[in-house]
């Protein structure tokens, strides 16, 4: 990746210009950097999917002000000092949070929420794990869980990142890099398992969450942060009464925006409030947005990930 200079983009009638102070890094930007991402641009393009700053111009039909603190959610575009976004797809900043928090909002919250309660269904009582928890995704799903009351159990590679994940509420922290977390797993609940679980990570690790579920348990799955995608045994869901969800934000909003959007007043209100909390492990210059995937990729990452454009 390259920063190269083009001219600042013109809105159309039905979009909004944003000043991007703070552009959000997601996993999918490296899947379509690798060129692995179902439907996803033939380069040169320019990536990131959530820009974060002031609304800086807008179309005839928007009734939006510039100068508004906003953060989108783009469906390309966000690795630059302006970005275009549909006004459906802008969200108000939540109280005072700053820019590089705001980047990490919409799609890691969204995401959580959904996979949780919009489409795993998770109630109070219930028992969640959360794979990744201390990454984008997971600091949010911990938090959101713990406070539905669920209790809550997330893998981690570092000590560093389980003691994140504990601060924000996850009951039962497993270092994966050291321990077998099927087995920790059935020692923690007496062999029975968990209700829920949130994959973000794909390939073997779908496989043995699924090992780590109790019968009529269910997965979410919303990525394949290893590279790999997995296929599902039709047969084990059978005989095993387990059930596999998929999730993709971008799709379901498109398909349903009202199930997608209904949790943001939610989100909001936490946000604000202070019973939520974004949290943001590093930023990077525009510059260095080669640096921060790589930092990603080699796990290096605690929550949020931005680049700073200016």
């Amino acid at each position: 990746m390259t920063v190269t200079e083009q001219e600042r983009p013109e809105p159309g009638p039905e979009q909004v210009r944003i000043e991007v102070e703070a552009a959000g890094i997601n996993f999918a930007d490296i899947m379509q950097r690798r060129g692995k991402y179902p439907g996803g641009p033939e380069p040169p393009y320019v990536p990131g999917m959530e820009a974060a700053g002031r609304i800086d111009a807008t179309g005839e039909r928007v009734n939006l002000d510039e100068g508004d603190r906003v953060v989108a959610t783009v469906p390309g575009g966000a690795y630059a000092e302006y970005a275009l976004a549909d006004p459906q797809a802008i969200f108000p900043i939540p109280g005072e949070m700053s820019f590089d928090e705001a980047a990490g909002f919409p799609v890691q919250f969204l995401t959580a929420h959904g996979c949780l309660f919009g489409w795993g269904g998770l109630e109070a009582g219930e028992r969640v794990l959360i794979q990744a928890a201390a990454g984008g995704v997971g600091t949010a799903a911990v938090q959101l869980a713990s406070q539905a009351g669920a209790e809550v159990f997330g893998t981690a590679s570092t000590a560093e990142k389980l003691d994140l994940a504990s601060e924000l509420g996850c009951d039962h922290p497993i270092n994966y890099t050291e321990t077998d977390f099927v087995e920790e797993i059935g020692s923690l609940t007496d062999g029975k398992g968990v209700d829920l679980v949130l994959d973000g990570v794909g390939g073997e690790t779908f496989h043995e969450s699924l090992d780590a579920l109790t019968p009529f348990g269910r997965v979410v799955t919303y990525g394949a942060a290893s590279g790999d995608t997995a296929t599902v045994d039709t047969g084990r869901l059978l005989f095993e009464n387990k059930t596999v969800i998929g999730y993709h934000l971008g799709r379901a909003r498109s398909a349903d925006p009202g199930r997608v959007l209904e949790a943001v007043p939610e989100l909001t209100e936490g946000l604000t409030s202070g019973d939520l909390e974004v949290i943001v492990g590093e930023s990077f210059p525009l510059d260095e947005a080669s640096a921060a995937h790589e930092y990603i990729e080699n796990r290096q990452s605690s929550g949020k990930v931005v680049l700073n454009p200016r």
